[in-house]
């Protein structure tokens, strides 16, 4: 049962509506905290007088209304035609990107040759006939046999989609918590037949052998309870499942949990032998959600309740941070720093390299986890809705020829990412080690070349603080900006001293240079003694 048209061309997320009011406050429906949009009391508090004004300033903030296809070098942005889609879940696959709107209820598949879009109405959708509701889905994968399958929100379970037959299955998951109604899927992964699926108000990790589904049937879905011992004392409401993801031999299960902004940790599960080893996290590290497991089986993770990313030593434990560059405002001093850049899903490409969302930083990010740098493509659309100014992409696919796809949720678009595509400066440093006692300056060389013309403004951050910022500790440039001709070099001294009530330990600095459509970032490792 299906339909098709083509078409040319985090502290609550529950849109409450009633006839007086809507409360319009972005995120994850995670309770107490969000994990897709933290800082949500930074967003504009609608409010209404009649059901037509709360669905008009819902379609304002949500919908895209005045968003414009907003190309730069690196980013090439699609319309959906349909109004109010909000595209979240999103796969690249060979010459397809397919999506979800959460909205309209329909999976959509973009040709990425002649770049038509068919819709695939999904048969059961509460929210098509609700104005101002939605289901979030997060995650779409596809399985050995080229079906679709795909998370729902409200409807508390996952769909699959058969390509041959044109025919979509639900599955319920046999658990709805009393509190909230549904476990939240969120994240899905295959190990062949078996799939696995994390939800993010479960306790537990679920697991069904596809050859088992019934349609409109919870028969065969089993659940693998969590060892959530280390969270005992904290409200039951606030402790949630992040996401899963497999490593390349098969074998395990990466799984991030989480209290949001109190407690995190990490569980590696054995496939074969269904057993769990517990990694826990710096006590600031308090937010981890997406994860992504590099060629030595080591995982990286988003730390989404901050400005970091970081990789977790499988072996030993050890973690090793990093942060993205700072979330700068304007002000009447100068730019400040200002808040979290909220870092989230992260992918590893076939080269190797890790590529996250930075869900406020309005970002995509590529980090090579072998020369320690990192490139943040800034999105060319920002909604004035959005404080600071974001697109809200929150989902985002690694397809072929090193092209990313994302979804724009509440701009009803499409994205591309060339990654490929040459970069306008790169950033040497001389040297990726320094060790430093508290109360010294050390300076750090680093060479700027233009392979085009470009404006240059130095940048850096640091895993000083849970922002990047450098905290009590202070830092300048030789120079903070300037412009430069092709094949000209540059070069800048960076000076830092770190604080007194800095803890001894490993920290990493990142520096490097920005202009307005990108940012390269050179790691340096920082032991303060």
């Amino acid at each position: 049962m299906f339909s098709i048209q083509t078409i040319t061309r985090p502290r609550l997320l529950f849109l409450i509506l009633s006839v007086a009011i809507i409360l319009l406050v972005v995120g994850f429906n995670l309770g107490k905290y969000d994990i897709a949009l933290a800082q949500s009391d930074q967003f504009p508090q609608l409010q209404s007088t009649s059901r037509d004004q709360a669905i008009l300033q819902f379609q304002m903030q949500f919908c895209g209304m005045n968003s414009t296809q907003n190309n730069n070098s690196f980013i090439t942005e699609y319309l959906l035609l349909q109004k109010c889609e909000m595209p979240l879940g999103i796969l690249a696959e060979n010459d397809s990107v397919w999506y979800i709107s959460t909205k309209l209820g329909h999976l959509g598949k973009l040709n990425t040759i002649d770049k038509n879009i068919q819709a695939f109405t999904i048969p059961v959708w509460d929210s098509r006939s609700r104005p101002t509701d939605i289901s979030q889905t997060w995650d779409i994968e596809p399985d050995s046999k080229g079906n679709i399958w795909f998370t729902d929100e409200k409807q508390n379970g996952i769909w699959r989609y058969e390509q041959d037959s044109n025919s979509f299955s639900f599955f319920p998951i046999p658990e709805r918590p009393s509190a909230f109604g549904t476990i939240y899927p969120v994240s899905i992964v295959f190990n062949e037949d078996d799939i696995y699926l994390a939800g993010i108000r479960s306790k537990s990790l679920w697991f069904a052998n596809v050859s088992d589904l019934k349609n409109n049937s919870s028969e065969g879905i089993s659940n693998i309870s969590l060892p959530l011992s280390s969270f005992k004392g904290i409200d039951p409401d606030l402790v949630s499942t992040g996401s899963i993801e497999i490593d390349k031999d098969r074998n395990v299960l990466w799984i991030s949990v989480l209290a949001f902004t109190v407690k995190g940790q990490l569980f590696k599960f054995d496939i074969a032998s269904k057993t769990f080893t517990t990694y826990d996290l710096p006590p600031h590290l308090d937010s981890p959600v997406g994860i992504a497991i590099d060629k030595k089986g080591n995982p990286w993770v988003t730390d989404h309740g901050t400005s970091i990313f970081f990789m977790v030593n499988s072996t030993n434990g050890k973690v090793t941070e990093y942060s993205t560059s700072p979330l700068l405002v304007s002000s009447a001093n100068g730019p400040n720093v200002s808040g979290d850049t909220l870092p989230y899903w992260i992918k590893m490409d076939p080269a190797g390299n890790l590529w996250f969302n930075e869900h406020v930083g309005n970002k995509l990010a590529r980090f090579n986890n072998t020369d320690g740098t990192l490139v943040e493509y800034r999105i060319p659309t920002q909604n004035k809705f959005m404080p600071p100014g974001i697109s809200n992409t929150l989902q985002f696919s690694i397809g072929k020829n090193n092209q990313i796809w994302f979804s724009e949720w509440t701009e009803n678009k499409l994205g591309m990412l060339n990654g490929s595509k040459s970069l306008p400066f790169v950033v040497d440093t001389s040297s990726t080690e320094y060790t430093a006692k508290k109360g010294e300056t050390i300076e750090i060389p680093l060479v700027v070349s233009a392979i085009d013309q470009v404006n240059i403004k130095m940048i850096a951050s640091s895993t000083f603080t849970k922002t990047g910022s450098f905290g009590n500790s202070t830092s300048s440039f030789s120079q903070e900006s300037f412009s430069m001709n092709p094949g000209e070099t540059k070069n800048i001294t960076f000076l830092v001293t770190p604080s007194n009530d800095l803890a001894i330990g490993d920290y990493t600095i990142m520096i490097g240079a920005e202009n307005n459509e990108v940012s390269y970032l050179d790691s340096i490792k920082l032991h303060i003694s």
